[in-house]
């Protein structure tokens, strides 16, 4: 979008909060880059360059707005809906793969070489993987240094620099500031937060329904590794360096994130992990705006706007639930896969919480007893199928798969039908128009709606909701009057 450059004047100009993360407005008089929607007078058009990264803001010589703070605005929506190399790219690079791997590591995980990797980002995003993996460094010291006490060299380090004098560099750079002057600027958060949590906002494109987003989260939730607690959704999380435990809770104009992490380098892969759970860089306006165009849907959408697919922090332990839950409700999916839990889990601590284990990866589940799931055989045989390719390597679920491949890959195991494979491509992969046309709910609440209601009619009548049909799922699934439709009440 940053190519259309009246476009980009428009949305500035009237301060539009939806272009938010979709470009970057630069000010050749002041040097500072901002978000479109940012509050002061907005600067004349001949004046306005656009660039569709903060990193190529940055590598263009602008520093981040004090006022707007560009770095923290939602992330762009196209890294979700699209499937190529530069979208896969940059979902690796949140999730901190730069960072942990460099950028041989990105370049192995995407099957490429690294020349072609920057060579593609720098044509679409004007940085490549270092730029874009910097600029997101720059965040995460941002969020530690005005949101702990930490000293600086322990920020610098937990936000993946390599010196201290690189994490000085880089801030002063972007924000203009020292950081300790940006320690000094912030303005103290007050709410009550138990020692060793981080207590973040993050942002969102208005609208969002919570509703069926905690809903379907609590009322999935497994013993142990998830509860609803306090008005808000909690878990354990399984990361690269340790592990680390969130609460997340829905308010008017953010979500409330509260983090307690073992090993601080972990925060910018978390955020990350929490951002596509909650699917909060989503386009609603887009989403909606063509959903409404069929005369069936438009009355759920006018009604609740703004709904969300509820997805996953973990794509292997998604699909090991998902199968968990082929063909049995929603309790005795959360009872088989509590006792996995309680079997092969990794203990944690939770002090004043409920939380008790992680998931086990499939590494640890290859072994299982099949004698010790009390399932139909034929599903112990589908179960312990999926973990070994899992396990193996043979089946990859990462931020970084290839959607399609990973779709022929799960068609191929025994027992994994199309509405085991669609539920995984929507929750696990973010597929946004993954569809499970065979899915009872979803038939029920068509023929609800007078719209068609065999798989067959259902697949072509969809066509005109591509390529959000994920998110005509939902609106579809909450006519049903089932917990997973309603914000949990404590």
């Amino acid at each position: 979008m940053h190519t259309d450059t009246e476009r980009c004047v428009r949305a500035v100009q009237s301060k539009d909060a939806r272009f938010d993360g979709w470009f970057y407005t630069a000010v050749l008089t002041t040097r500072i880059y901002c978000r479109p929607s940012c509050p002061v007078v907005p600067p004349k058009p001949r004046n306005m360059r656009f660039y569709p990264s903060a990193a190529a803001a940055q590598q263009a010589g602008f520093r981040a707005c004090k006022r707007c703070r560009p770095d923290a605005s939602p992330g762009s929506p196209q890294w979700d809906e699209r499937a190529d190399l530069v979208a896969r790219a940059m979902r690796l690079i949140a999730d901190g793969i730069v960072d942990r791997e460099g950028v041989p590591g990105l370049a192995s995980r995407l099957g490429y070489s690294t020349r072609q990797i920057e060579r593609q980002l720098l044509a679409e995003l004007g940085a490549g993987p270092l730029a874009l993996a910097r600029a997101q460094r720059a965040q995460t010291a941002r969020l530690l240094v005005e949101t702990t006490q930490l000293p600086m060299a322990e920020v610098a380090f937990a936000a993946g620099f390599a010196s201290i004098r690189s994490f000085n560099e880089t801030v002063r750079e972007v924000f203009a500031l020292a950081p300790t002057e940006l320690r000094q600027r912030a303005r103290p958060d007050r709410r009550a937060v138990v020692p060793g949590t981080l207590a973040l906002r993050l942002p969102f494109r208005r609208p969002l329904n919570p509703d069926n987003l905690f809903g379907h989260l609590a009322a999935t939730a497994v013993p142990g590794v998830e509860e609803w607690r306090d008005g808000a959704y909690r878990r354990t999380l399984r990361l690269p360096y340790g592990h680390g435990i969130v609460a997340l809770a829905p308010r008017p104009d953010h979500i409330d994130c509260r983090l307690a992490l073992t090993d601080l380098r972990d925060l910018a892969g978390a955020i990350a992990r929490c951002r596509r759970l909650l699917d909060l860089d989503a386009d609603p306006e887009a989403v909606d705006g063509l959903l409404r165009e069929d005369p069936g849907l438009a009355p759920l959408v006018d009604k609740a706007p703004g709904r969300r697919v509820p997805r996953t922090v973990d794509a292997d332990e998604f699909a090991v639930r998902a199968v968990l839950g082929q063909q049995v409700s929603t309790a005795a999916a959360r009872t088989h896969a509590g006792r996995l839990v309680r079997a092969h889990g990794t203990p944690v601590e939770d002090p004043g919480g409920g939380l008790t284990h992680l998931f086990p990866p499939a590494t640890a589940l290859a072994g299982l007893d099949p004698e010790s799931l009390a399932m139909p055989r034929t599903r112990r045989a589908t179960l312990l199928g999926v973990i070994a390719a899992l396990a193996s390597g043979e089946l990859q679920l990462g931020v970084g798969s290839d959607r399609e491949e990973a779709r022929a890959r799960l068609a191929a195991l025994p027992g994994v039908g199309p509405w085991t494979v669609e539920c995984i491509a929507m929750r696990a992969l973010g597929d946004p128009d993954a569809f499970t046309p065979t899915d009872l709910g979803l038939r029920r609440a068509a023929a609800g709606l007078g719209l068609p209601h065999t798989p067959a009619a259902l697949i072509r009548h969809s066509a005109i909701w591509r390529p959000w049909r994920a998110y005509a799922v939902q609106y579809l699934w909450a006519t049903d009057d089932h917990p997973i439709n309603h914000l949990p009440t404590d």
